[in-house]
Parts: structure tokens; sequence; C-alpha cells
């Protein structure tokens, strides 16, 4: 997983933990921040399956766990909404002073509302999402509501919240009655998209459309029709990732990676030796790949090895070959799939007659063939997939060409 885990002190010297989710390619163009839910942590599967959709669109998402959650030090009562703000800040200066500060900040349901009030306090934040958020910070009262009037005698009580068990005090529950959203919505002036099901039993719909109608254009809205409140079904929460994404890229200047200089050949691969491992870039003319080695042998594993490179040219062209010929002779060939796996066996253990015995290489190719064929169509197709061109330059005598070219 292309994920660094994090510490991040906030302004009470708490350690809230962190994931830094990445884009395959390790380069992110730019940065969000993820707020989760009340009560929940950043482990919750919406949470990861967002972020991870959100890296596809070149984001580096730090998702993390605010004060007295998931794995982060405090107590409960010390994250009252307030504090949730603050935490955010905390993380984003993080971001900042480590890579680059968020732009895009995303939150959901209390965490949704968070966001808002951290977005207007950030300059850089240039669009926010929110997924089931509240048009007030007070909505989430309601759960522990029973249990309020017992606190002024005691000082604290101690709730079920979800059936898990919060210890929360005074100052804990007044903070919920400071902020007005609505009014500080309309007073936001960034892209906002607004994400909510109308099915939604914890939150209701009606918060979105208070929201909505108090924002200012640029403003969206995006149905999670079907999904709960936790977006507990993978589909609706992958779905929410990409439409978030999708959105986003309207109000960010396109940062393209810069494209490898071919100088006339085919392909260039380019490794930073100074800064990455083995991660290596490959261009074509017109496509990109990342290549690396295995954890096991000191790679990052951020791609293919080059032997799994080797192994696909000698796949892809297998089953291309065997397409265009099942159909220049009509058969019902449906799909196709070429098995490979690349080793080292001994010339003896292969039966090999070599002048002088030792390892060689193998490319173990297995076929499987889809569709009406008899056997001796099959029979055929096997042949023909060992005349693939990939297949006959692997059996050449191959010259390879090196020079140095001068800086």
């Amino acid at each position: 997983m292309n994920r660094i885990k994090l510490s991040i002190e906030n302004s009470q010297g708490r350690a809230l933990q962190a994931y830094l989710e990445l884009p395959p390619n390790q380069k992110a163009k730019r940065f969000a921040i993820f707020a989760h839910c009340f009560t929940c942590s950043s482990d919750l599967s919406a949470v990861r399956n967002i972020s991870r959709a959100l890296t596809e669109y070149g984001f580096g998402v730090l998702r993390f766990d605010f004060t007295g959650l998931g794995r982060s030090e405090g107590e409960f009562a010390e994250s009252h909404f307030s504090g949730n703000v603050a935490d955010l800040i905390a993380v984003n200066d993080y971001l900042a002073s480590h890579y680059k500060a968020a732009e895009l900040l995303v939150g959901h349901s209390l965490g949704g509302a968070a966001v808002l009030v951290a977005g207007s306090k950030l300059p850089e934040v240039k669009a926010i999402a929110t997924l089931g958020a509240p048009a007030a910070v007070s909505h989430v009262k309601h759960l522990f509501s029973h249990s309020i009037d017992e606190i002024p005698e005691q000082g604290e009580i101690q709730v079920d919240i979800g059936g898990r068990p919060f210890v929360i005090n005074k100052d804990f529950v007044e903070d919920f009655d400071k902020t007005n959203l609505p009014d500080l919505v309309n007073k936001l002036r960034k892209p906002l998209l607004i994400m909510h099901s109308p099915g939604d039993k914890t939150v209701g719909i009606e918060n979105a459309q208070e929201l909505y109608k108090s924002a200012f254009h640029p403003k969206s809205f995006i149905t999670l029709d079907g999904a709960d409140h936790l977006l507990s079904n993978k589909e609706d929460s992958q779905y929410a990732g990409q439409m978030i994404g999708a959105w986003s890229k309207r109000y960010f200047k396109e940062q393209d990676a810069a494209i490898l200089d071919v100088a006339g050949e085919q392909l260039v691969a380019h490794l930073d030796v100074e800064n990455d491992n083995f991660t290596t870039r490959i261009q074509t003319a017109k496509h990109s790949f990342i290549a690396d080695e295995p954890g096991g042998v000191g790679g990052d594993d951020f791609g293919p090895s080059p032997y799994d490179f080797l192994s696909s040219a000698l796949a892809a062209c297998t089953v291309m070959t065997l397409k265009l010929y099942a159909e220049r002779k009509g058969w019902p060939l449906q799909e196709v799939y070429a098995y490979i796996t690349y080793s080292k066996k001994h010339s003896d253990d292969l039966m090999v007659d070599v002048e002088k015995p030792g390892n060689l290489d193998v490319l173990s190719k297995r076929l499987k063939l889809v569709g009406d064929l008899d056997e001796e169509q099959r029979r055929r197709l096997k042949e023909i997939a060992s005349k693939c061109p990939v297949h006959k330059t692997l059996l050449s005598q191959t010259v390879i060409e090196t020079e140095l070219i001068e800086e």
C-alpha cells in the first residue's frame, strides 16, 4: 500500500496518528486532508476508500484520528468541536512544513462541519467537500441529550454513543453551540461540494438543503442515493471518492508531471538515484509506467519489476497474436489468457543438451482459451502462441548496443 504512517503533534501537545496515502507513482500533485465522523476514526472503511480513490486523481491524502479517538492521544472530552478544528489546522501546518499545505478538505458528518470551519481559516484551501454533514454543529447533541442535565451536578458523565462508552463534560457540550454553520458557509466563498444520502437516518437530507441554500456559487450537490450515513457499502464510498476527485479537477490547475524526452528513441527509463530507491519512471512517446523492485530485494514495490515487464511483453504479444489469428480464421475465440512465470532452472532438470551445463532462463507460458473451439483449433492456437513477435525475439540471437550520451 502506498501510505506513510505519521505522528503529528497538535496544539495541546497530543500526538495524532495519521496516514498519508500517496498516488501509485508516489508523486502527489497536491494534498488533501480527510476529517472523519463523530466518534469514528480514520480507519473507517469509508475513509480509507475515499482517500485511496482520491490518490487516483493525483492527491496525497492525509487521514488522521482526532484527539481522543482511534490511536491518537488524549481523552474524548478533549475532542470537542473547536478541538477538532484545531486538530485540522495542526495537521495542515504539518503538511505545509513537510510537504505542501492542503488545497482540498474533505469531511464526513461532523468532520464535514469541521472542514467548513477550518477551510474558512486556511487561505491555501481551494475547495471543500462534505459528506453527510449537519447544518448545525449542535446536531450531535441529540446522541447524549438524555444525560446533559446530569453534567452540572457531576462535572462529567459517561454516555453511550453507538454502543460505545465516552466521558464528556460541560465544556464539551457547550462547545457545540458556538458555531453558526449556515452563516459561515454563506461567507465561505470557496468551491463547495455537498454530498448526502436522501435516506440518511442519522443526519437528515434537510441538512444538505440548508447548507446548499446558504452557500454561494460555485456550489455543487451530489446525491448518495441508497447509502447509509457511514457509507458502509464499499461501492458507495468508492463512488463518493471518485466524484470528489472528478469535481475537484475543475478547481485545480493541472500539474502534469514533466514528460521525459525519449530523445528520438522508443522509450526512456529514468531513475533519480539521490531521491529514489529503485523506483524508475518509464516513458514512451504517449505512455508512462513505474518500475520497481519488490520489498524482499530492497525495493519499495511501487510498480512491476523489470522481469514483470519482460513477462508482460510476452503475455500481451501472445494474446494479441491469438486474437488476430482467430479473427482471420473466423474461429469462435471469445477470450484468451496467457499466464507467464519467469524462473531459472538447471539445464539437467530441463533435460536440455547445452555445451556448458548450468542455470537457464525459463519463461513458462500457460494458455486459457475461452470459446467453442474444437481440439484441432486449440492445438493450432497453441502453436501460433509460440510464433508471436516477442516470443520469437526472446528466442532469437539478440544484439544490444550500448553507448554513453554526453550531458
